[in-house]
């Protein structure tokens, strides 16, 4: 995405930096002082999915927020490091160049995916807090048609800019209806600004067509890391059972039910997922203060 002619309301903008780590030239949101936690959306998300998550942790925590590769304001520059593993290196490789090493992870659907996979390569958080973790295969039919489609799709010339020219703000609002979350006005105008831009599209596309979790669902029982779980039980998008499986196959983890919110609940209901995380984190007194 163009920057910064068409971002000049973008959620958080005074905290953003562009930093070239190859292959891709980031786009981050750093601000904060105390323990690190990195922030990382989900599939066809960016930074502004962290909007109002943001203010209520910055005040505690030094906080790193990325678009990833492809996605929101990051320019990628290898379209075949979309996939779990090269993201996950990548990342880390941005952290070093930029001397950030987190304390924890807060992922949020896909997102969880990458933080597991990185304590894995041995990056320096102590804690995972997954919010409606994608944790799982597609199942039946869809698990081969899905994958099978975003890949066609992603090698189609012209698909993103298709998609993007054709993406209507129903069609948006439909897609965040779908997810069982209720989004303000302002967050559905983000979202259709990311929609309808080409670049973002092919972004989430390539991840989409290149992600696998096959490798990571088979170690989960080998990660030891402190994982935390919070699953809604109204997301349409990543079903609780999800959550409930990997839970069960994570030697260190919890699992926190969460009733009346969807698949967007940190952009629903901020104050209720940041006292989650100030709790798991074993902050809430100070944040209370």
């Amino acid at each position: 995405m163009k920057w910064p002619d068409d971002a000049t309301d973008w959620p958080m903008r005074e905290y953003s930096q562009h930093i070239l780590c190859r292959p891709h030239r980031w786009h981050i949101q750093r601000a904060g002082n105390g323990p690190r936690l990195l922030l990382i959306h989900g599939a066809g998300g960016a930074t502004q999915s962290w909007r109002n998550l943001y203010p209520l942790l910055e005040p505690f925590f030094e906080l790193l927020a990325v678009d990833l590769p492809g996605q929101g304001f990051t320019r990628s520059g290898a379209q075949s490091r979309h996939g779990l593993d090269p993201m996950a290196e990548d990342l880390l490789s941005l952290l070093h160049d930029i001397d950030f090493e987190p304390d924890a992870i807060i992922g949020h659907s896909a997102g969880t995916a990458i933080a597991l996979r990185m304590v894995e390569m041995e990056c320096s958080a102590k804690s995972v807090l997954g919010i409606n973790a994608a944790l799982g295969n597609f199942e039946g039919v869809a698990g081969w048609l899905f994958p099978f489609l975003a890949k066609a799709l992603a090698l189609t010339p012209f698909a993103a800019n298709v998609f993007a020219t054709t993406t209507t703000r129903s069609s948006v609002r439909q897609l965040l209806i779908g997810t069982g979350s209720k989004i303000d006005e302002r967050g559905e105008d983000l979202y259709y600004r990311l929609a309808t831009n080409p670049e973002h599209v092919d972004g989430t596309l390539s991840m989409m067509a290149q992600w696998s979790l096959d490798g990571l669902l088979k170690r989960l029982g080998t990660i030891t890391t402190d994982t935390h779980l919070l699953a809604c039980t109204i997301d349409n998008a990543v079903p609780f059972s999800v959550s409930e499986r990997a839970d069960a196959r994570l030697p260190n983890s919890s699992l926190t039910k969460m009733d009346g919110l969807g698949h967007l609940a940190h952009e629903e209901d901020a104050e209720t997922v940041a006292n989650w995380i100030f709790e798991k984190l074993q902050t809430k007194n100070a944040a209370a203060g």
